[in-house]
């Protein structure tokens, strides 16, 4: 029968404060471990697979997004009746033009599930003769799957605040490891030549990746559900360059979720206009009287200052109702500074906001940059590859961490670190988790479950 290894006390009387420390340390950091080491598996393998999106749909979609050379494309407007005839009485979300002059439209209908990862249904039009090329189920794709198991373990807004407590945990294990590390590293390798090259790797991947992995937990924070809402509140609070605008209780954030057609993080918060009362025009897609989609496009193109073709995506997102607007966002492929958030009046064409970088506040713009860089784009190749390497890293600080505890944990036993002879908290481990607890709430709460259960454990065990 397997036992909870729970004595509270090691035979030494642990005379050093750093002896004590490492021990509290070392057993906090074990029990981080164990809640989250199966979850940032999941998240580093999911997470390298994710940063190859967008070459890996550009190949396996390549029959639908790929087209003859197009020198007079047929109307936005007739593309878009192409595609509402396949998929009749499912409102339209987005439109987005063909990027270069061999690319196909892509229209994006409402999915089935309205969520945070909502994944609509994309019909591919050949510009050239307005023909529907084909229908992808955006919800059904193999990096849709990766997506949601990466940021929510496909569980919901549950597994969203699983993913994002793992993480935050996964702050406390580089914490406390970078401690244990820095206070043995002179410290001579176990006898056992296994344990010890086991050591050894973990220890150096950790030193080594440390800042990375720290740095992929952080930009990706901003997503999650919890704490990604508390920091959007706070940049819109001390950072808001948003203009002043008479505007419905509609964010431009609640426009559209879906991961191909929304706007840019930074612009979530910016509230949407009201399109002014209309008089007569015609052509519109989903409003009576709204003016066509190359007029609105036309109408926001003099505004948008750097979205060449082939390094940069146009995105429409439709009015919904009589009061909506037009919204153009330029997706540059690499650069977030480069991004814009146009909002155009559906009746007269008239540009009612134009919100980019030089709007964003520091919070926004470190956030902006931060997610461009988490998602291995910003900076080629060269930035893809450290994103992968971290990834590895974190996977391989997982199976040495396992590995190491397995080897060493005594016959029968699970092998928790001993409680040191004194089990008081001194003042410098009790203010880094209190900081880190803070700091991520999550994570705080789980941390105090922990401590009553750690104290249960040793009560029953003594």
């Amino acid at each position: 029968m397997t036992s909870i290894d729970v004595r509270p006390t090691t035979p030494e009387t642990d005379p050093k404060a750093s002896t004590h420390n490492y021990r509290l340390l070392w057993r906090w950091h074990f029990y981080a471990g164990v809640f989250v080491a199966p979850i940032l598996f999941v998240m580093a393998v999911t997470g390298s697979i994710y940063l190859f999106k967008q070459p890996f749909e550009a190949w396996s979609q390549q029959d639908v997004r790929e087209v003859a050379a197009v020198a007079d494309p047929v109307p936005l407007a007739d593309q878009v009746a192409a595609a509402q005839a396949v998929k009749p009485g499912v409102d339209i979300r987005a439109v987005i033009p063909p990027s270069g002059p061999d690319r196909s439209t892509r229209i994006i209908f409402q999915g089935a599930d309205p969520g945070p990862f909502a994944d609509g249904i994309s019909v591919y039009v050949d510009p050239g003769d307005g023909k529907v090329l084909g229908v992808v189920d955006d919800a059904g794709t193999f990096m849709a799957a990766v997506r949601k198991i990466h940021g929510e373990l496909m569980a919901g807004v549950v597994g969203d605040r699983i993913v994002e407590t793992a993480a935050c945990w996964s702050l406390i294990l580089i914490a406390t490891g970078t401690y244990m590390w820095w206070t043995t590293r002179k410290r001579a390798a176990p006898k056992k030549k296994t344990r010890g090259s086991l050591r050894r790797l973990h220890m150096w991947t950790g030193v080594g990746a440390g800042v990375a992995i720290v740095f992929l937990v952080l930009s990706g924070l901003p997503w999650s559900g919890f704490w990604g809402d508390y920091v959007n509140k706070a940049q819109a609070y001390f950072d808001s360059g948003y203009p002043e605008v008479t505007s419905t209780s509609t964010l431009s954030g609640d426009l559209s979720h879906h991961p191909d057609a929304k706007v840019p993080w930074a612009a979530e918060n910016l509230p949407v206009p009201e399109s002014e009362a209309h008089h007569g025009g015609g052509g519109g897609v989903l409003q009576p009287g709204a003016i066509a989609l190359e007029a609105a496009l036309a109408a926001a193109r003099p505004a948008i200052r750097d979205c060449p073709p082939g390094q940069c995506d146009l995105k429409m997102l439709l009015p919904a109702e009589p009061t909506g607007v037009y919204t153009v966002v330029t997706d540059h492929y690499r650069d977030p500074s480069a991004g814009q958030t146009l909002h155009v009046d559906q009746y007269s064409g008239k540009i009612l906001t134009d919100y980019g970088w030089n709007e964003y506040g520091v919070m926004a713009k470190a956030v902006e940059l931060g997610i461009a860089i988490h998602e291995g784009r910003r900076y080629g190749v060269v930035n893809l590859l450290v994103m992968l390497g971290a990834c590895l890293a974190l996977i391989g600080l997982i199976v040495t961490g396992v590995w190491m505890w397995w080897k060493r944990r005594p016959k029968g036993s699970v092998g928790a670190p001993r409680r040191p002879a004194n089990g008081r908290t001194t003042w410098g481990v009790a203010a880094l988790l209190a900081v880190l607890g803070i700091l991520f709430p999550l994570a705080g709460l789980t941390m105090v479950a922990m401590l009553v259960i750690d104290r249960i454990a040793v009560r029953l065990g003594s």
